[in-house]
């Protein structure tokens, strides 16, 4: 009788375990779909951000985001993708080098890449502090490039403020600041070469 006992107290601490594992899972869900829908705003996203990796090296500028498209430009290069063609100027060499990304590229290139990954071959854990979500997304798929992130979001206007991802075994984190919602003509999202006149464009498609 008293093993009895002792089984269904053990089933319950179990069935309650997976309960407070999978509510988790949820809640964190809910904080990326929240945090998703603020940088997918339909006119566009623009803010400053800085890059600290050891596989990419460090550089800080600014980033425009509308849906799957994004500027950004830094002191040492500026990029343009329009959802399909990447266009990337070095400023050092004069030239653009013409490519279509992978998705693993494009994470690293555009932090705010995982409104779209988070949804498919990730697992979820979150703890909080007095101000922000940390959610952490393990892949579940062994060919993905991008096996590990963390995404910090702030609570109240669920803004992301940090995405820290894992490639090649090497961290690369990007700090997200002044975020704001602005409105963006498409033509923001592809390299202009009267901009440029004297560049060298390489088409490596």
């Amino acid at each position: 009788m008293r093993k009895l006992y002792m089984k269904k107290i053990a089933l319950l601490i179990i069935v309650s375990l997976m309960s407070l594992s999978i509510a988790e899972a949820q809640t964190a869900k809910q904080v990326l779909d929240k945090c998703a829908a603020v940088v997918s705003a339909r006119a566009g996203v623009q803010a400053d951000f800085s890059m600290a990796s050891a596989q990419y090296g460090d550089a800080s500028g600014q980033i425009m985001v509308k849906g799957k498209k994004f500027m950004a430009s830094t002191t040492v290069a500026s990029m343009w993708f329009d959802g399909r063609t990447l266009w990337t100027y070095m400023t050092r060499n004069n030239e653009v080098n013409v490519t279509n990304p992978s998705e693993a590229q494009l994470q690293v290139l555009n932090p705010y890449n995982f409104i779209t990954m988070y949804k498919k071959d990730f697992k979820y854990t979150m703890t909080q502090s007095a101000s922000a979500f940390n959610v952490h997304l393990t892949s579940t798929d062994a060919t993905r490039k991008v096996k590990e992130m963390f995404i910090t979001v702030d609570k109240k206007t669920y803004h992301p403020t940090e995405v820290k991802l894992l490639q090649n075994q090497k961290w690369t984190t990007f700090t997200i600041t002044n975020l704001k919602t602005v409105s963006l003509s498409d033509d923001k999202f592809r390299f202009n070469s009267q901009d440029f006149p004297s560049a060298e464009v390489i088409d490596l498609r």
